[in-house]
């Protein structure tokens, strides 16, 4: 973006690259029309003081609420699976994909909305969550789980253990994760297994 108006006599008109250190990854609706980005920093230039994930602002064309990453491209695969697979980041959906799970798509740092099931419900009722192990994808993992039930979504969770993400986990383990997703449990199963876990800490 510009410093806005015109340069004043002088000085130079300057530019800065809000995504500059970050793998670039093109947002697209559900009729695979690219609106919006979203950068996810490189290792070597995370400083710790920037988030992981940036995404483009807010336009006519680009809702965050209304618009998941991959959908354009796995509404097909959800139809005939009947069911979706949801993950938190880009890089989870991506390798996700790369092991065969199709029918993934990925909230992009964002909460998840009504705007976002009533998207999937017109594929499938059945919805799996693979959100980050840490505390902070539990909470993300109990909010959707609320909203999803109240949709009439069938809900199972995919639980990772050992603290990772799903791409982390694919990476080291691809066989765990489709295990992962095979072994999904049940939404009554996994609350119960996280208030035991929480009580006994």
């Amino acid at each position: 973006a510009t410093g806005g108006g015109s340069p004043q006599q002088g000085t130079t008109q300057r530019f800065y690259d809000a995504f500059r250190g970050r793998i670039i990854f093109p947002i697209a609706d559900s009729a695979g029309r690219v609106v919006g980005f979203s950068g996810r920093i490189l290792p070597q230039c995370d400083d710790g003081k920037t988030g992981k994930y940036i995404n483009s602002p807010e336009t006519i064309l680009y809702n965050k609420s209304r618009v998941l990453y991959g959908f354009d491209k796995a509404k097909l695969a959800i139809r005939s699976a009947d069911a979706v697979i949801l993950v938190e980041g880009q890089m989870d959906l991506l390798m996700v994909h790369q092991v065969g799970q199709g029918f993934a798509v990925a909230a992009s740092g964002t909460a998840l909305t009504r705007e976002h099931l009533a998207l999937l419900k017109r594929m499938t009722n059945n919805l799996l969550l693979s959100f980050d192990a840490d505390s902070a994808g539990v909470r993300a993992s109990e909010r959707a789980i609320r909203l999803a039930l109240a949709e009439g979504f069938n809900v199972k969770v995919i639980v990772l253990r050992g603290g990772k993400d799903p791409a982390e986990l694919i990476a080291g383990d691809p066989a765990a994760f489709a295990s992962a997703v095979s072994g999904a449990a049940h939404v009554i199963e996994f609350l119960t297994e996280e208030l035991l876990r929480s009580s006994a800490s």
